[in-house]
């Protein structure tokens, strides 16, 4: 499970939610090779121009070793297939090597959501014609 304030790896609602949520939208896998174990994922939905991502994590014992954004990167290069010109993330209080990670990737922080302790970041991505 990523990091959140709103939900806890140990809570089994979501849990039971989970396979749901994996159902819907498109999941990139990360592994060394096709049978090795998975080092971590990204899931996101594609509303009409908008690459919403919704989790990504990546194993604890493989943090710092860029595949959180090569996994961001194919998740930018699928919207770009899709015709996606807007990425959006929500980032939880407190994550700030996430926060870190997604600025140094161009993604701009445009609200806060204190209710939830949350950050919203947008990125504008490349055209065609830029």
């Amino acid at each position: 499970m990523p990091l959140s304030y709103t939900a806890n790896p140990r809570d089994a609602k979501a849990i039971r939610e989970l396979p749901k949520r994996l159902s819907q939208g498109v999941t990139f896998v990360i592994s060394r090779t096709k049978t090795s174990m998975p080092l971590g994922f990204l899931h996101l939905y594609v509303n009409g121009d908008v690459i919403q991502y919704d989790m990504l994590a990546v194993h604890p014992r493989h943090r710092g070793k860029q595949w959180g954004k090569m996994l961001m990167a194919r998740g930018e290069a699928y919207g770009l297939s899709k015709s996606c010109t807007i990425a959006r993330l929500f980032v939880d209080d407190g994550n700030d090597k996430a926060k870190r990670m997604y600025e140094k990737l161009g993604y701009v922080t445009v609200r806060y959501y204190p209710d939830v302790r949350c950050y919203e970041m947008m990125k504008i991505l490349p055209t065609a014609s830029s």
